[in-house]
């Protein structure tokens, strides 16, 4: 590789080798069909078995974006050192205490992954229970998913990956001699709820096409195939999970798909027992539950609670004519979440954008709001580990504002504060500036957008922009602090983001209105966010870097198929972008569970036709599409590799890129790219290299 960019060298071209398929009477020419690996499964979980073809074009396109990006590598080692440095290397959480121990995750100065450890709740000597860094030596990746202790807290289980396919290995560890024990479960989701009696616990299993299927009970020291199967989900379309309430007295099962759910529950004394089913599960209706005396609480939709109630209903009879408000429904306020205590309920709501926590004492009903400086800020709940107690913990953090933690005693309404994310480098919030607009919609609505900036920045038409935008699930994504942004916004850069619809940041509805037939409405509010920006001066057209990851990309995808001349820029990180193949295909993971939120094509030919509309990669077209850097994984069963390499291919032939069009895929990771911190941040540094040069912008060191 040479040490400069080598504009001469040509990019990889893909054979075309076109596959028609017909339905609804309309049939389509797929070029790049041949990018799907017939073993996609195999080389998901090995990424040494992709088909020798597909690698060699795979690998002459990480090539390509390697030569080309070759000029910025002392940008990139910059970037690194500087997101780097406002790290503490060394930072660990706030102890979550638990009967005798407080438990949390640690870091050592230069370790990529986290160390899980205790020590006696009033301080004294660490036991470190797990140690990451360890257990990934001699893996290209390397992820620790699920960890729970047992009730007694003799033993630990917790879930590896070292594939990146999320595909977890389960293991024990007896935390009172430190050995591993010789239980090991594989094909796991990653998930463990224990029973009452800490030697037994239930774990999730995904079946081939990497769908979680299965309950099991697992008793310590029996092996993996002498397991309990306690419960099967038959609909492939649902996903399963497991849990615990927090008073520890149930063990749940979920099954759920992104619009409805249903639950079941058993003694956790009993988790071989067989699950009881709280109410069946009905299109569009969804529900969790927890328990509190003789009832559950249960948050829910039904009853055309769109954004939301909290239900009682007795523990015996818990079906749904049986279920009465407690916290009613209000149009707009959205109720995201609910944590219950022996004497309290907390509810995380969000209106607006804007989220806040509720506090209610169950003895008397009265409600409280813990107080927040500012609008544009996230607050979330921390949960704990205990049941009895009055100390409620929660995290803030603002776009300008490092993460901060607080114990909140609700009977006292007084907060302490744990811990200020530290910024070894430094950091001073006054040094940028937050805001909140509102675009207005095509159809009138307003559309949230939250933005910042240094505070010595005076924005123009000339400013470069980054629009991060994502709009799908559900998900809301809210102005929380990231410091590797500052990367960008010291070197003149605003960052903003647009709360489309698709999300839920304005209530239920805003998702329902971004979603199946009405998905165009995230597409043309990220639009109209991007037009909002420009009118009031923030940006100019042309100067806009569109940014998004997953859904998110096929966002990015389908907005510079519509306009692409309001952007200079964009980073597509593993895009969702051939979404009408993938919602043809029932075999791969995600299309059956996905069928609520898209629509299913293979039935419905209207679904068919307004998925073709905006599909980015059946949507490409002879146009002047900006800088783009694209990336993939080989292991990701979300967003299969073949999907964004598909898209560039095509991008190049049939579209008209003037500059810059990388593609790079991972060999050795899977969706949320490479699974040690520092390691990510070199991904975060490409992306922001890849920027700063195509903004001209590659020289500028970074305002202090």
């Amino acid at each position: 590789m040479s040490s400069a960019a080598n504009p001469l060298m040509a990019p990889p071209v893909a054979a075309r080798r076109p596959v028609a398929d017909t339905r609804h009477g309309q049939t389509r020419e797929d070029p790049y069909a041949w990018l799907r690996d017939p073993n996609w499964r195999e080389a998901m979980a090995d990424p040494a078995q992709l088909d020798p073809a597909i690698r060699s074009y795979l690998t002459a396109e990480n090539d390509y974006a390697a030569a080309q990006m070759a000029d910025t590598e002392a940008l990139q080692a910059t970037l690194v050192a500087e997101m780097r440095g406002r790290i503490r290397e060394d930072d660990h959480s706030v102890p979550a205490p638990d009967g005798p121990w407080a438990y949390y995750t640690r870091y050592r100065t230069g370790g990529q992954h986290p160390l899980l450890c205790r020590q006696p709740r009033d301080g004294g000597e660490e036991q470190v229970l797990l140690d990451g860094d360890a257990e990934a030596e001699g893996s290209a990746y390397f992820r620790l998913g699920g960890a729970a202790h047992s009730p007694d807290h003799r033993f630990l289980a917790y879930a590896l990956d070292r594939s990146g396919a999320e595909s977890f290995t389960l293991q024990i560890r007896d935390l009172a001699t430190g050995e591993t024990l010789t239980d090991r479960i594989e094909h796991g989701r990653g998930d463990i709820a224990w029973a009452s009696d800490s030697r037994a616990f239930l774990y999730t299993v995904h079946d081939e096409e990497h769908r979680p299927r299965w309950v099991y009970c697992h008793r310590l020291g029996d092996p993996a195939d002498a397991d309990t199967l306690v419960y099967t989900e038959t609909d492939p379309g649902f996903f399963l999970g497991v849990d615990r309430t927090e008073s520890g007295r149930y063990l749940l099962i979920d099954s759920h798909d992104h619009t409805t759910s249903e639950v079941r529950y058993l003694p956790a004394d009993q988790p071989t027992a067989e699950p009881r089913l709280i109410a069946e599960r009905e299109a569009d209706v969804e529900y969790s539950v927890t328990d509190h005396g003789d009832a559950w609480l249960i948050l829910t939709n039904a009853d055309g609670a769109e954004d939301f109630m909290i239900a009682r209903a007795p523990i015996g009879t818990p079906n749904r004519e049986a279920w009465a408000p407690l916290v009613p429904e209000r149009s707009g306020r959205l109720i995201e979440g609910v944590l219950v205590f022996e004497d309290w309920l907390v509810r995380q709501e969000l209106e607006d954008a804007e989220s806040r926590i509720v506090i209610r004492a169950l003895a008397t009903g009265e409600e409280h709001v813990i107080e927040q400086p500012d609008p544009c800020v996230e607050v979330g709940l921390v949960p704990g580990m205990e049941y009895r107690t009055q100390t409620l913990r929660f995290a803030m953090s603002g776009f300008a504002q490092p993460s901060q933690v607080f114990d909140y005693d609700m009977a006292t309404r007084e907060r302490v504060l744990k811990k200020t994310q530290e910024i070894p480098s430094g950091h001073d919030p006054a040094a940028y500036v937050t805001r909140r607009l509102m675009a207005t919609a095509a159809d009138g609505e307003r559309i949230p957008i939250s933005l910042f900036h240094r505070a010595d920045l005076t924005p123009d038409a000339t400013t470069p922009l980054l629009l991060y935008g994502y709009g799908a699930y559900g998900i809301s994504e809210l102005p929380g602090f990231s410091p590797n942004r500052r990367s960008l916004v010291d070197r003149g850069f605003v960052y903003a983001v647009a709360h489309v619809r698709g999300g839920r940041e304005r209530g239920y509805r805003w998702y329902r209105q971004g979603r199946q037939a009405a998905k165009m409405n995230t597409f043309t509010d990220y639009i109209a966010c991007a037009e909002a920006l420009i009118d009031a001066g923030y940006t100019g057209p042309g100067r806009i870097a569109a940014h998004g990851g997953s859904a998110g990309g096929m966002l990015v995808g389908a907005v510079l198929n519509q306009r692409p001349e309001l952007f200079h820029a964009a980073l597509a990180d593993v895009p969702f972008v051939d979404v009408l193949n993938t919602m043809l295909d029932p075999s791969l993971p995600l299309t059956p569970p996905e069928w609520p939120e898209w629509g299913n094509p293979i039935d419905d030919p209207q679904a068919y036709a307004d998925i073709a509309a905006y599909s980015p990669y059946d949507n490409v077209a002879p146009r002047p599409y900006p800088h783009m850097l694209v990336t993939a994984g080989v292991s990701d069963p979300r967003v299969t590799y073949w999907e964004p390499a598909k898209w560039v291919a095509r991008l190049r032939a049939e579209g008209e890129p003037p500059g810059q069009l990388l593609l790079r895929t991972n060999m050795s990771a899977g969706h949320g790219g490479p699974g040690g911190r520092f390691q990510f941040l070199e991904e975060v540094a490409l992306r922001y290299a890849f920027l700063l040069k195509a903004f001209g912008r590659e020289g500028l060191a970074p305002t202090t």
